[in-house]
């Protein structure tokens, strides 16, 4: 039995529970399993998952990859939240892979996290990989430890952004971007 295994076994006993009923017994090995999966990103080097996908080449107007399903979980109360990313940057000479960027956004997401964070943690790495001349991050997610505990709002979302380069300073480029991102297909 790991070290995990025997913390949530004794968890299970604080709550109340016993660890050894039917339903309960392979619940500390099934945990740790869980938290080793929804913690890789821990184990991988964000910006290790851009290699092999950034290029040379001319293209320089934004190029944005929307809607990237992730979830990650609240460092704070180890409660889930989730949504979408929603990833632009405007190239100098280098672009990256679209599936890399999907990556990079996974391997933030699968660590403990505030939203914030993560925000900052994509943006700061594709301007460290690609030296663009801009971009800009948007993230909107519902936290479950604001829907199951505490204020108990259902509907609620965060939305944030981090914006670089020419989306900080440009407002015609930062505009643009947010008729992109709200644009929705037919």
């Amino acid at each position: 039995m790991s070290r995990i295994d025997e913390l949530v076994t004794e968890l299970l006993k604080e709550i109340g529970e016993d660890p050894e009923r039917e339903g309960l017994r392979q619940t500390p090995s099934r945990f740790r399993r869980s938290m080793q999966f929804l913690t890789h990103g821990y184990h991988e080097d964000p910006e290790k998952s851009l290699d092999g996908g950034v290029f040379d080449e001319s293209y320089n107007e934004m190029l944005l990859v929307k809607d990237i399903d992730f979830y990650s979980l609240c460092e704070h109360h180890l409660l889930p939240f989730f949504g979408v990313a929603h990833v632009a940057y405007v190239p100098d000479g280098r672009i990256v892979g679209l599936s890399k960027v999907a990556r990079l956004v996974e391997v933030y997401s699968r660590r403990l996290q505030l939203q914030e964070r993560l925000t900052q943690q994509i943006a700061s790495a594709l301007q460290r990989v690609l030296k663009p001349r801009g971009v800009a991050v948007v993230l909107e997610a519902r936290h479950l430890c604001m829907m199951m505990r505490g204020v108990q709002k259902q509907n609620s979302y965060a939305i944030s952004s981090a914006m670089l380069g020419e989306f900080e300073s440009d407002p015609k480029t930062r505009s643009e971007l947010m008729q992109l991102i709200h644009h929705r297909r037919p």
